[in-house]
């Protein structure tokens, strides 16, 4: 099976996250996507990170019992930070049945020379990358890379938004998948 994998910190998931999940399964050839939790992003600062297990649950609560989406713990038994590569490696050898292809945004792409041995994802993977306001797509690197350019629709918020928004006791219920509110008003995450 051709699986799309959704990498981030979720933190929390929210609609946009699941917008652009069911975009691209929808407008692709891949039968699944499967978000892969990362407890910690190398390349991001951890403090404002809720515990990996608690985002875990949030993130099964919004794919609820979808067949197109699955919450991925696999970064939690790997070393930290995460690193795209070991986890795609790890995959790999667990799931040989399946092929893996990397979902990002463009803005994610342009820091892609940054990643952890960034020239074997680019010559060993495909990917599917999602055009994001701002983020033009590097022309050079992209001749090297086995990529599909999709226009998903977009919403401007982020986890950074509405982790702020919770702490100034902001109205967030519209901006998450049903149930991830209600799980982070009962256990007074973010605040």
């Amino acid at each position: 099976m051709k699986i799309g994998l959704y990498f981030g910190s979720f933190n929390p998931i929210h609609v946009g996250h699941m917008i652009i999940a069911e975009h691209v399964v929808n407008h692709s050839d891949l039968k699944q996507i499967w978000f892969i939790l990362s407890p910690q992003n190398p390349l991001k600062p951890s403090g404002a990170l809720l515990n990996e297990y608690d985002r875990l649950h949030l993130l099964n609560i919004a794919i609820d019992d979808s067949e197109k989406f699955r919450a991925m713990d696999v970064e939690f038994k790997l070393p930290k930070p995460s690193y795209t590569i070991t986890t795609l490696v790890y995959l790999e050898e667990k799931y040989p049945q399946h092929e893996f292809v990397v979902v990002m945004g463009s803005d994610s792409f342009t820091n892609l020379s940054r990643w952890k041995n960034y020239e074997t994802l680019i010559k060993n993977y495909s990917f599917i990358i999602y055009q994001r306001p701002g983020f033009v797509i590097n022309k050079e690197l992209s001749k090297q890379i086995d990529y599909t350019l999709l226009d998903a629709p977009l919403l401007d918020i982020s986890a950074t938004f509405i982790r702020q928004q919770l702490k100034e006791k902001k109205g967030i219920k519209y901006l998450l998948p049903h149930g991830v509110y209600d799980e982070i008003e009962l256990n007074k995450y973010y605040l």
